[in-house]
């Protein structure tokens, strides 16, 4: 274990579990109780949350605006803006950490069973940060504002939802018809809702510009926006949440373009809050005494593309010789050495977060004397005695490709450095990351090491289906029938339990071929002061999940007494 992740891990809340299933641990100090000589009546309160303060977080970044349809999480879009829609505008529905979609706006929902119509009924204790009362009609015209062909946002997120019809059966009641059945439709109803009777009049091609989106924001979120500047935006409490009320009475991003005046200002006290940019930051952070760093698994991987359709490369065609790569590499050593420790083995390309997750799936554990027998039973052998691989005059040699970030560069020299010992030859080519993404679109490349983020979605067609090898994502160009199949059948039975056995054997299927090497899974790390107290991280499907239980979050204290029986009286009595 490199020294490095050592000393981060003396400092770190681990909230991360490394456990096979995937299960994220929680592991806060909330509290230390002390021996002291101070009289009995002392000893006889603690400390208790109350109303008020303020949380100031540093973001590397800037906010455009503030709209949960021109900002929303299940696609890419500025991080800012996502963070501060989560907190002002709530959606019909919202992700539990396993991605399973949970009441939000809707207190229920039916489905039919042809899977096309949602039947979605609505609170009714529910009101704009201006007062005004949510209704039906509020979702039917954020539906129609993503319909409008002078949508702004993602285009993708408009044409799915141009297959949707949207009836008002009530005041609160609404109905939504699918073309087709798509039974992860309901991960789309968590987009942001927007309010009708400020918006109506406006097209939908003038919403980034509009002040509703750059100056004045109406939610019926937790927080409300109070003050928009070009360096902050300021929230408040909304005081007529309907549900459970944050103790915090203010949270401030404070926007910055560069690390050093953030950390500087965290020097300052001026700020409280940061996600580090660079996991090459965290040892100096760690050593920071009023600083707790909290880390939990964040949704994507680490992988090795190899490209399958290069000619050139007939080895990669050979799946004994694709799983005896996998077999070769010590992928924990690879994390402890490149990644500083902030990872976790990925054995399958369904995140374990998630609730498609097989934890029985087979694992690659370290074992380079059954990647060298798969080599050689394949016919792969130093048949020159230069020490790599060949075989009908083809020798074992290619390049591997990666972005110029230190990480993944060490990362990368590790593993050309692993597959050696085996008889493996591998040239480290690094560009920037916006070249590096270039050559793997248009998959001008030999094998790439490359992070993926992932939606909360566990659909694995986008990436992994033959159809998208070309001009999709699948940039390995995986193409096998029997996934094919399990992958089509998934994306049209709206029932979990099989979906849930369709994913299971996806990913049996997957860690037979190996299309690709799956390294790690990452970690999301969080900064922040030990005045912000009961935070905690379960696993992030998106960064903006790290404000899951931001309602617990406090830093005022008023004393409790505590009770003969020992327990906290909250009576005062």
């Amino acid at each position: 274990m490199s020294r490095q992740r050592g000393i981060v891990t003396r400092r770190v809340f681990w909230q991360a579990s490394l456990a096979l299933l995937g299960i994220v641990l929680v592991f806060i100090i909330l509290f230390q109780v002390v021996s002291t000589s101070a009289p009995p009546e002392a000893a006889a309160v603690a400390e208790g949350p109350v109303a008020g303060g303020t949380y100031v977080e540093g973001v590397l970044g800037y906010s455009e605006r503030i709209n949960p349809i021109l900002a929303p999480l299940m696609v890419p879009a500025n991080p800012v803006d996502q963070d501060l829609s989560r907190l002002v505008f709530d959606g019909l529905t919202t992700l539990d950490e396993t991605g399973q979609v949970s009441p939000a706006l809707a207190t229920e929902w039916e489905i039919s069973e042809d899977g096309k119509v949602y039947e979605f009924h609505l609170r009714e204790d529910v009101l704009w940060h201006d007062g005004a009362p949510f209704t039906a009609a509020d979702v039917a015209f954020t539906i129609q504002a993503i319909q409008d062909p002078g949508y702004k946002g993602d285009p993708n997120l408009g044409e799915l939802w141009r297959n949707v019809t949207v009836e008002e059966v009530d005041t609160h009641t609404v109905r939504l018809t699918l073309e087709d059945p798509f039974p992860s439709f309901l991960q789309y109803t968590t987009i942001g809702l927007l309010p009708a009777h400020l918006l109506s009049a406006v097209p939908a091609a003038d919403l980034p510009t509009h002040e509703f989106s750059t100056e004045h924001p109406v939610g019926t979120g937790r927080f409300m926006v109070e003050s928009i500047s070009p360096d902050r935006v300021v929230l408040a409490a909304n005081p007529d949440f309907w549900g459970p009320k944050p103790y915090l009475g203010q949270v401030e991003f404070w926007f910055y373009a560069e690390w050093k005046d953030l950390l500087e200002d965290y020097g300052q006290a001026v700020i409280q809050g940061f996600h580090p940019p660079k996991i090459q930051d965290l040892p100096a952070l760690a050593e920071m005494p009023e600083l707790n760093l909290y880390s939990a698994l964040s949704d994507g991987y680490g992988l090795v593309y190899l490209n399958l359709g290069r000619e050139s490369l007939p080895f990669f065609q050979v799946q004994e010789v694709r799983q005896a790569l996998l077999y070769a590499l010590d992928r924990q050593a690879l994390i402890d050495h490149g990644l500083e420790g902030q990872g976790q083995v990925a054995d399958s390309p369904i995140p374990p977060m998630t609730w498609a997750y097989d934890p029985m799936v087979r694992q690659y554990g370290y074992d380079p004397e059954r990647a060298i027998g798969l080599m050689d039973a394949a016919g792969w052998m130093d048949t020159n005695a230069d020490r790599i691989r060949d075989k009908d005059g083809v020798t074992m040699t290619f390049t591997l490709l990666t972005n110029d970030d230190p990480s993944m560069v060490r990362m990368a020299e590790e593993i050309a450095a692993q597959w050696l010992a085996v008889g493996v030859e591998t040239r480290v080519q690094s560009v920037s990351s916006a070249s590096a993404l270039q050559l793997v679109r248009s998959r001008d490349f030999d094998a790439t090491l490359v992070q993926v983020e992932l939606t909360a979605d566990p659909d694995p067609y986008p990436l992994w289906h033959s159809t998208q090898a070309q001009s999709g994502q699948n940039f390995s160009g995986f193409a096998n029938d029997a996934a094919d199949i399990v992958m089509e059948e998934a994306r049209f039975t709206t029932d979990t339990e099989q979906r849930v056995e369709l994913y299971h054997t996806f990913q049996g299927i997957f860690v037979d071929e190996v299309p690709a090497l799956l390294i790690y899974y990452p970690i999301y790390t969080y900064a922040v002061d030990e005045q912000v107290r009961d935070l905690q991280l379960s696993p992030l499907l998106h960064s903006s999940d790290r404000f899951r239980n931001v309602q617990d979050w406090y830093i005022q204290t008023e004393p409790i007494p505590i009770s003969e029986n020992g327990g906290l009286d909250k009576t005062g009595e």
